[in-house]
């Protein structure tokens, strides 16, 4: 007879700069690997297994990241009370925000709906070092209004081959971006932050590894004048094969929300 399944559904956020990513990888520290160790020792002797929405890279930070946990043969009581115990025993650099059960027809890929990302970044003057776990920093002069028109380009629906660090034979390179610009930054803020600091704010419904970071590069080569908008236009049609060089710092990006169907 087949065990009894209960699912819930975390949310969770996490600074990413000691990490080696999501995904579990022997002899790394990743976030997957810690919350299945955590799970390991707050629920001794259970089956289970947990699954990711996103598989954020090395460095990456999370605001709002989810997962699925799936355990055998008996349900957790209190969820309350044991959110509490989870967030007691998980590292430091690992949050635990929020925890519902979801029926087996909830399945956490393809029900997500929409992914917001922001990359942190200032320029000039360099940051003071406590900056470095959250914001990337350019020491050279960068044009933003024009870095603005180009973030823009990426708006819609585009050939994104480009965009992506090793694809497979079956990567569909055709994304939706719903929303891609550069705003003076006023979400994430504290003393020893610059004074003036940006956000590239990005949303989609999902990314090709690397994308982000690779627009992101284009976009700062852009401000340096090293590009035209012309040249990111071109870099978007399927018959360029023009590949992206310039991939921005990881510690720069943070997962600022995922939603849900």
């Amino acid at each position: 007879m087949q065990a009894q399944r209960y699912n819930y559904l975390f949310k969770v956020q996490y600074l990413g700069y000691r990490l080696h990513g999501w995904q579990r990888q022997p002899k790394f520290k990743t976030v997957e690997g810690l919350i299945k160790k955590t799970f390991k020792y707050v629920l001794p002797e259970r089956r289970l297994k947990i699954l990711g929405a996103s598989r954020t890279d090395a460095m990456v930070s999370a605001n709002e990241a989810a997962f699925e946990l799936f355990i055998y043969e008996n349900p957790i009581n209190d969820i309350d009370d044991f959110l509490k115990v989870f967030n007691k025993n998980l590292p430091q650099d690992i949050r635990a925000i929020s925890m519902m059960e979801v029926d087996d027809s909830f399945n956490i890929i393809q029900n997500s709906k929409l992914k917001e990302y922001l990359y942190l970044f200032s320029y000039n003057e360099k940051n003071h070092p406590f900056c470095a776990p959250l914001m990337v920093n350019i020491q050279e002069e960068l044009d933003i209004e024009l870095m603005k028109k180009g973030a823009k380009i990426f708006e819609g629906t585009h050939y994104f081959r480009n965009y992506c660090a090793d694809p497979s034979s079956t990567t569909k390179f055709e994304r939706s971006i719903l929303t891609s610009e550069i705003i003076v930054n006023t979400i994430y803020t504290a003393n020893f932050f610059p004074d003036i600091s940006y956000v590239y704010r990005v949303r989609g419904a999902g990314f090709l590894r690397y994308q982000i970071r690779l627009m992101m590069g284009s976009l700062i080569q852009l401000g340096k004048g090293e590009i035209n908008l012309e040249d990111i236009k071109a870099s978007l049609l399927p018959e360029n094969e023009q590949i992206t060089n310039y991939i921005a710092p990881a510690s720069g990006l943070i997962l600022n929300k995922i939603e849900f169907e």
